[in-house]
C-alpha cells in the first residue's frame, strides 16, 4: 500500500509512534443498489474503497478522489453516514495508528469499475446480501451507509 508521503515525513520525525489520522471510508452504491468493494492487496481483506484525507484536503473530497483512483469511477458524495475513531492498531512495520474514520454514502456517477492503482487485486461489484466475508468493522461502516437517512451516526464503542 503507497503511504502518502506527509505520512512518510511524520514517521521520519516520530517513529513508530502512535499517529492518530483521520481516514475515509467510501460506501458507493450503483443504481442496482449494490455496493463497491475491492479485495486489499496488502492483506486480501475485502473492503469498500478507503483513504487517508491529505492535509488541507476536505474529507468529501478524498473520499472522490479515492474512488478514481483505485476504482476507476466517478462518485457523487450524498452526506456523511457515520464518524467512528477506531481503535488503535499496529501495522506489520511496526507503525501505530489510530483512524477516526468518516463513513461517506457515495452514488456511482460513471466509469468502468476496475482494479485501478496497486493497493487492490480485484473490484467487484455486491449485492447487499451476498458480501463476501469482510471484517466487522468493515460490515458496521456498510450497513450505516445503508442505513443512511441524512443524520450522521456517531458511533460508541465497537
Amino acid at each position: 500500500m503507497p503511504t502518502p508521503e506527509f505520512v512518510l515525513k511524520l514517521r521520519e520525525k516520530i517513529g513508530h509512534d502512535l499517529l492518530w489520522m483521520t481516514g475515509v471510508t467510501a460506501v458507493i452504491f450503483d443504481e442496482q443498489g449494490r455496493i463497491l468493494l475491492c479485495r486489499r492487496s496488502d492483506n486480501g481483506a475485502w473492503t469498500p474503497i478507503t483513504g487517508i484525507v491529505d492535509p488541507g484536503e476536505e474529507p468529501a473530497v478524498t473520499a472522490a478522489r479515492e474512488a478514481e483512483e483505485e476504482a476507476g469511477v466517478v462518485v457523487e458524495v450524498e452526506g456523511l453516514a457515520a464518524v467512528k475513531s477506531e481503535s488503535p492498531r499496529r501495522f506489520p512495520n511496526g507503525d501505530n495508528v489510530q483512524f477516526m474514520d468518516l463513513t461517506f454514502r457515495c452514488r456511482y456517477l460513471s466509469g468502468t469499475a476496475r482494479v485501478n492503482d496497486d493497493e487492490s487485486t480485484e473490484v467487484v461489484w455486491a449485492s447487499p446480501g451476498e458480501l463476501p466475508e469482510m471484517s466487522p468493522r468493515m460490515l458496521r461502516r456498510i450497513r450505516d451507509a445503508a442505513e443512511f437517512d441524512g443524520t450522521t451516526r456517531f458511533v460508541r464503542g465497537d
